[in-house]
């Protein structure tokens, strides 16, 4: 199963990151579902400001174009301003290169630790959240799985896991639909 958060633990994560390159490749890691490998690799042509688009390079280099939202756009503007990097959207601290994998990673600990979560909370949990997240709200499978890059609907079936509050919505259903079942209430015994 894979990990998954409160949208709420999320943004407490997210909100834990101090340094802005970190807190806004997170924040996008999370809007769309990246994985960490494609939101720290990201270069500045990858936003398409006037046609309000991301262009992300995932696996096997297979490119998918994200809708830009206006506050994504502005969080990366000011992100943007912190750095100046005339390259990469998430620079290294020297700015000529992206943000290593490794670093993100050991920001992305060390807030989770000062948050206290476990450590099955990981950069990818944010993935898996904000698949879940989509399909709660009634998002459709196919949409979700062109935002995650996945070449086959088998790899984005996985978020169809019944997760807690699916779970108790299915079971008020049941509950609904059950009542009476074995009392036989309104079956005629001949």
């Amino acid at each position: 199963m894979p990990d998954v958060r409160s949208d709420k633990d999320c943004r407490r994560l997210i909100a834990a990151l101090r340094k802005p390159v970190y807190r806004g490749c997170f924040a996008l890691t999370y809007a769309y579902g990246l994985r960490i490998s494609e939101a720290v690799t990201l270069p500045l042509k990858a936003i398409d400001a006037k046609q309000m688009v991301l262009s992300v390079i995932g696996k096997g280099n297979k490119q998918r174009a994200l809708p830009l939202t206006e506050s994504i756009l502005d969080m990366l503007r000011e992100v943007w301003k912190t750095h100046r990097s005339d390259r990469w959207l998430f620079p290294s601290r020297r700015i000529v290169t992206s943000l290593p994998d490794a670093t993100a990673r050991n920001a992305f600990y060390n807030a989770r630790n000062e948050c206290g979560f476990d450590h099955n909370f990981r950069p990818h949990s944010l993935r898996h959240s904000f698949a879940t997240h989509m399909l709660q709200q009634g998002v459709d499978i196919r949409i979700i799985q062109m935002l995650l890059g996945h070449s086959s609907i088998r790899s984005t079936e996985i978020y169809t896991h019944l997760t807690e509050p699916l779970r108790d919505d299915l079971r008020k259903l049941l509950d609904q639909t059950t009542d009476g079942l074995f009392e036989g209430k309104g079956v005629n015994h001949g």
